[in-house]
Order: structure tokens, then sequence, then C-alpha cells
């Protein structure tokens, strides 16, 4: 278990506690044959990620601002770079399958390590760059039940991660003071850097061993219980 003082454990939510399931290449390839675009899986995934780094450069420049329409014009952005041509009926699919908590996946060690540290006294929350669709995923979600009421999400805040901003709303929804709350995510950037600027403590989920630079990583959530 985190030791003393650590009395709050917040986590990152895609790709450390949910995700997408099937792959967003494979609904958006779904979708778009729905809408009359035949395309192949494999040939949405490099597209999807270009745009979405040109996007987060976008965010840098613009001191991590955001908002609830900036969320949903990124979206769309991504939608139109992946998928050429798409209509704005393809895109409110999209939009609106990944709000549905059934399109993502909590695997069977985050769902365990929530659970457990919350059953420990430790408080237990998630801390996103996403939008209002993350209250409708967690809140459909018996393996998420843990993080309820203590969700931090940019589009709600103003500001993504890494934005000290956004910790600074991280560490009023723990209620306790930054050194005693743990920050769990997947990137080193947004996650680790982010949440140890802002004077938390933090640990890099890396279960391909990527970052061995990184001090402080875990290649499972359950190390966290250990």
């Amino acid at each position: 278990m985190p030791p003393a003082p650590i009395r709050a454990v917040y986590f990152d939510a895609v790709g450390t506690l949910i995700f997408p399931n099937p792959t967003a290449s494979a609904v958006y390839a779904q979708v778009a044959g729905r809408h009359g675009h035949a395309i192949d899986p494999a040939a949405i995934s490099p597209l999807l990620w270009q745009q979405f780094r040109i996007e987060d450069d976008l965010d840098r420049q613009a001191g991590w601002v955001t908002s609830e329409e900036r969320e949903r014009r990124r979206w769309r952005n991504i939608v139109s770079a992946a998928l050429p041509g798409s209509s704005d009926e393809l895109f409110d699919e999209l939009f609106q399958h990944f709000a549905q908590p059934t399109a993502w996946a909590v695997p069977d060690e985050a769902a365990r390590t929530l659970t457990e540290l919350a059953a420990a006294g430790y408080r237990v929350g998630m801390a996103s760059n996403y939008d209002w669709r993350l209250e409708s995923v967690v809140g459909g979600s018996a393996a998420l039940a843990a993080v309820r009421g203590r969700l931090v999400i940019s589009s709600v805040v103003g500001v993504r991660k890494p934005g000290a901003r956004f910790f600074d709303a991280v560490v009023a929804s723990a209620g306790c003071e930054p050194g005693k709350i743990l920050f769990v995510g997947d990137d080193v950037e947004n996650d680790y850097h982010g949440a140890t600027a802002a004077g938390l403590t933090a640990v890099l989920l890396d279960p391909q061993d990527k970052h061995p630079e990184v001090e402080h990583r875990v290649r499972s959530l359950t190390e966290l219980l250990l």
C-alpha cells in the first residue's frame, strides 16, 4: 500500500484505468462503414495519432487552456484527419459512442486496485484530460464505483494536464495537501512530470518498461497494493 503520508490516490483515465474496447481505430472503421466509407482500421491509427499530437501542440501554445467547446473541436479535428470527408453525422455517432460505459474496458487489475485502496481508507479519484463524457462512463461502470464523486475533468477545470491549475483542482478534490496525494498515470509529461511539478507524489504506469529514466514507476497497478 502507498506509504505515509499518502492519504489520496488519483489516477489518469484513458490508458491507465480505462481502455477503448474495441480499439478506437476499429470503432472509427465500423462507424465509417455505416456512413459509406470503407477504410482499413490499420490506416486510421497513424492519422489519428498524428492529429492528436497536433492538437496537443496547439494546447501547449495556448497554455493548456480548454473547455467543453475546445474538447469537442479537438475530437472533430481528429476525426476529420483520420476519416477524410467525414460528415457531422458520422462525427456525432463517434462522439456519442465514447460516452457509453460499454465502449470502455476496465482491466481486472485496475478494478482490484481501486477497490482495495478505497477499502484501506485512501481517498480514490480519477483526473483526466477529457470532457463531460467521462461522467457517464464512470457513472455506468461498476468497476469504477470507487472514483465516483472524485472526478477531475480538464474541460470542467478549464485547463488540461500538465497545467498547474489542473493539479490545483486535484488537490481541492482530494481535500488534503499536495504531498499527501499520489498521482498515477501512463504519460510522462502530463501525468508524471505534471504532478511532481505541482508538488504531488507521482508514479508512472509503464507496463512495457519504456521509461527506465523515470525514478518511480510500476509495470502493473497492483504493485501499488504491495
